[in-house]
């Protein structure tokens, strides 16, 4: 999957980190990691608490247009459907490493062998 920078504008990737790594669950972060990409580059790198906001007020807020991240439940895939926000979920590791390996355009996640759709045996809330 690539980006597509349009007009020139950047690409605004959030990834939900704890300790520069993917948080496993989508609903447990705390801080997100968002890179400024511009042509395949990244520009910039901060480090945004989610501070009680709502997702879809901190994607608003924060001009997100995509996120990569562990395990994620339908009803927030969905938010993400309605912002539309491109979504790559299933995935693990080293944020930095991620995002060098999404502007290569390797595959990350399989959102079929990877879709978290209940609660059970996983200890969530």
């Amino acid at each position: 999957m690539r980006l597509a920078l349009i007009g020139g504008f950047l690409v605004r990737v959030a990834i939900p980190t704890r300790d520069g790594r993917i948080e496993s669950v989508f609903s447990r972060a705390e801080e997100f990691t968002i890179y400024d990409v511009e042509i395949e580059l990244v520009k910039s790198k901060v480090t945004a608490p989610l501070g009680g906001r709502e997702l879809g007020s901190f994607l608003m807020e924060e001009a997100i247009n995509v996120v990569i991240c562990g395990k994620i439940r339908s009803g927030t895939r969905n938010i993400m459907r309605v912002k539309r926000v491109e979504l790559l979920y299933g995935v693990t590791g080293n944020a930095d490493d991620i995002m060098i390996r999404y502007l290569s355009g390797e595959r990350l996640g399989n959102v079929d062998e990877n879709a978290f759709w209940s609660n059970d045996g996983e200890g969530l809330e």
